[in-house]
């Protein structure tokens, strides 16, 4: 089975801006979603979909390869990251090159190792399942949820007010890093959210999302706490 990663890094980050090529810990945070891809020795070709000249530059630098550049639609803000994967793979296509599996890598995930990814890989590999996605533990109950009303607080799920911690379903969510799937199930949906899914459960100390400047720096302790 031929399998393509993606690393998808569009150019016009809002929050955290240049964000897809921003140093993290002497590197562009880029390097590591490459170095991980390309360093797990399970994908075909590690290419890029940006829009970007200087994040195309610096991608090739690092290894990976931008054979096209995405359109002006899925460069938008509303593009979905479904938009820009099928896209991907529709350019493909029509070079006459077709995958049968795919990871979608997000570019600022310095957390990602080469071991999970190929991990990730063979297991959906050997699975009847369509995708794979990697999931966190919430670090505390959702069931246990305040909501304010009315300047008060009050249990959103009061039937669980008296409920032992260890005794309620444990919730995830999704660890925001990679996704990996098979081609032709997912062009049937269009949704890596639907469909036949199964579950890689990371631990916390692999997970931080790096959406503020205030993550970023959070982001920057605790990777030196796991590679000091």
């Amino acid at each position: 089975m031929r399998t393509l990663a993606i690393i998808t890094a569009r150019g016009g980050s809002k929050r955290i801006p240049r964000k897809n090529i921003k140093e993290f810990c002497s590197k562009p945070i880029i390097a590591y979603s490459i170095e991980a891809a390309l360093k797990s020795g399970v994908f075909d070709e590690v290419m890029i979909s940006t829009e970007d000249k200087e994040i195309a530059q610096i991608s090739e630098g690092f290894g990976a390869k931008v054979p096209f550049f995405r359109s002006e639609k899925t460069a938008s803000d509303y593009a979905t990251t479904a938009d820009v994967l099928l896209e991907v793979l529709d350019e493909y296509e029509k070079r006459g090159m077709h995958f049968d599996m795919a990871c979608c890598i997000y570019p600022t995930a310095p957390f990602i190792t080469s071991e999970r990814l190929k991990e990730a890989v063979e297991t959906l590999r050997k699975s009847d399942a369509d995708t794979l996605i990697p999931v966190v533990g919430f670090s505390y109950p959702p069931q246990r949820a305040l909501v304010i009303e009315d300047g008060r607080l009050v249990f959103k799920y009061p039937e669980y007010l008296v409920a032992r911690s260890q005794d309620l379903e444990k919730h995830y969510h999704d660890a925001g890093q990679f996704y990996v799937f098979k081609t032709k199930a997912f062009k049937e949906t269009g949704n890596l959210m639907k469909g036949n899914i199964i579950p890689m459960v990371l631990d916390e100390m692999e997970v931080q999302d790096i959406d503020t400047q205030q993550d970023w720096e959070l982001a920057q302790v605790k990777y030196k706490l796991l590679h000091p």
